[in-house]
């Protein structure tokens, strides 16, 4: 007898739907798997059939199941098909009408006892199911929150094989799970707490202005001064004052952090803007992305987030140079022989090192150890195209006596954020209210058309082309970050002093940045 059950799989954080089809016939009580099954795949059997025993639902002797998982020219991967391979078994030999796996998509692995466990990648699967026009998918238990984020999709969470079987044998299928996650995620933005705030950080006014402009247009920025300075204080602080996340953001970061096996929010979907700080000493792979079954790396799940490289010029070159073409694109491709992945990589670029290899070039009280040949090879491994896409360079230098003894800062995170939402607000009005478009992501026809100057402001430009050596690139930034100051500050035009300040911060007094 020949059924048919609908599941899916995962191509980076996109799925796609398969087909698993079984024919029973004559034979020696074999199930053979086909269809570019991994090895996870391929053990599926031994599983599902001691799932089907524990259930006490009786294998026909002398039967051979050919279990085939169509598309046939595309690898799959996990344990995530147990579950619809073992009821395509069951369907197979009587015991589950074949009509009513026509309406039902389901996935999970399944346990020796019949358990059905969480698998990785099903917010994704719950997507693509109702894509395809199917109204239902059965889950595991443990991954209903993910799926029930998902509008106009009946969810049935299951944890054992016989509750699956149940469902499928009724009459009608009996009434879905329900979540109001839009509700649900409002909540959790209220429970959201602000254990980081800007008021512990003492002094570093000029730094501290540098990064509400970074969070307020999205501004890639590299902080550098001597130890102790406060870079990485400054830095860990700023998801402190970046703007909640919409809900489309936050659904399309939980389907990355479930494709990536990482999501493990009750709430059932992200809350928090990601901040990843991922060590100096980190793999190429582990940082852009990919591995044999390709997976998103700290640049991707930094996306919509915060990616922060304490001690930036710690990294090799190669893994730094890495981050230019997704710093421009919003997105990283991994090429394959067979196939290419994209993963989502918006993110916003916080870095932090010293001056030099001992820490003190240009520091007014310790002398500086290093020579000029290992200062200059200190700051190679930041390529001048690297440089050039990072629009803020900031000095932050050492604390003064009063600074240190002072008690804080009447900075606040909370003062800061109210600014910054004023002047997103602005940039969403832009948009059109569609998806927000920041300053930092503004193209050529944008920069054109929202960042005109007047003639004033054009003079102070041109002398910072002059004596800066700035780019063509450095120039369009120079204005993105203008328009974001003058929105920080309320002003419908860009004035000579929104385009002085810009300046100031592509010129370093290390004479290292252009």
């Amino acid at each position: 007898m020949y059924s048919k059950v609908y599941s899916g799989g995962v191509v980076g954080i996109d799925a796609y739907r398969i087909e698993v089809e079984v024919d029973c016939s004559g034979g020696m009580g074999q199930i053979s798997v086909v269809g570019l099954p991994d090895t996870a795949v391929r053990e599926s059997q031994e599983r599902v059939r001691a799932a089907i025993r524990a259930c006490e639902f009786l294998m026909p002797p002398g039967k051979k199941w050919t279990v085939n998982l169509a598309p046939a020219d595309t690898k799959k991967e996990g344990p995530s098909l147990d579950l619809p391979i073992a009821i395509a078994v069951l369907s197979s030999t009587g015991f589950i009408s074949p009509e009513k796996l026509a309406g039902v998509w389901m996935a999970g692995e399944l346990g020796l006892d019949g358990s059905v466990r969480g698998i990785t990648g099903i917010l994704p699967l719950t997507i693509a199911c109702r894509n395809s026009g199917c109204p239902a998918i059965i889950v595991p238990e443990v991954n209903a929150e993910e799926s029930l984020l998902i509008d106009g999709l009946k969810v049935y969470p299951v944890s054992h094989l016989k509750q699956v079987v149940d469902i499928l044998s009724s009459p009608t299928l009996p009434a879905p799970a329900f979540s109001s996650s839009r509700l649900k995620f409002k909540q959790s933005l209220q429970k959201l707490d602000r254990d980081w705030d800007y008021s512990d950080v003492k002094g570093q006014s000029p730094a501290k202005r540098a990064l509400m402009i970074a969070a307020a247009g999205r501004h890639n920025i590299l902080l550098v001064g001597p130890p102790g300075s406060g870079k990485s204080m400054l830095a860990q602080r700023i998801v402190s004052i970046l703007p909640p996340l919409e809900f489309d953001e936050a659904l399309e970061l939980t389907q990355l952090y479930s494709v990536a096996g990482l999501f493990k929010e009750r709430s059932g979907i992200v809350s928090k803007r990601p901040f990843r700080s991922p060590h100096h000493s980190a793999s190429l792979c582990g940082l852009v992305g990919g591995g044999a079954s390709p997976r998103p790396g700290e640049i991707s799940l930094s996306h919509h987030g915060v990616l922060f490289l304490d001690e930036m010029t710690e990294f090799t070159r190669s893994h730094l140079d890495a981050l230019r073409q997704p710093l421009e694109a919003g997105t990283v491709t991994i090429s394959r022989a067979q196939s290419t992945f994209t993963f989502p990589a918006s993110f916003l670029l916080v870095g932090a090192c010293n001056p030099c290899p001992c820490g003190y070039r240009g520091d007014p009280l310790k002398y500086c150890a290093c020579t000029p040949y290992q200062a200059e090879r200190y700051w190679s491994r930041l390529s001048g195209p690297l440089l050039d896409r990072i629009d803020l360079h900031i000095d932050v230098g050492r604390l003064n006596e009063v600074e240190l003894a002072s008690n804080g800062s009447s900075d606040t995170s909370e003062k800061m954020l109210l600014k910054i939402m004023r002047a997103v607000e602005v940039q969403k009005e832009r948009s059109n209210n569609t998806q927000i478009l920041y300053n930092g992501q503004l193209n050529q026809l944008q920069i054109r058309k929202y960042c005109a100057i007047g003639q004033t402001s054009r003079e102070v430009l041109a002398k910072a082309v002059t004596h800066l050596g700035l780019s063509a690139r450095a120039y369009d930034r120079v204005l993105r970050i203008s328009r974001t100051i003058a929105d920080l500050e309320g002003c419908d035009a860009i004035d000579a002093l929104h385009i002085s300040e810009a300046v100031r911060y592509r010129s370093l007094r290390y004479g290292l940045c252009a």
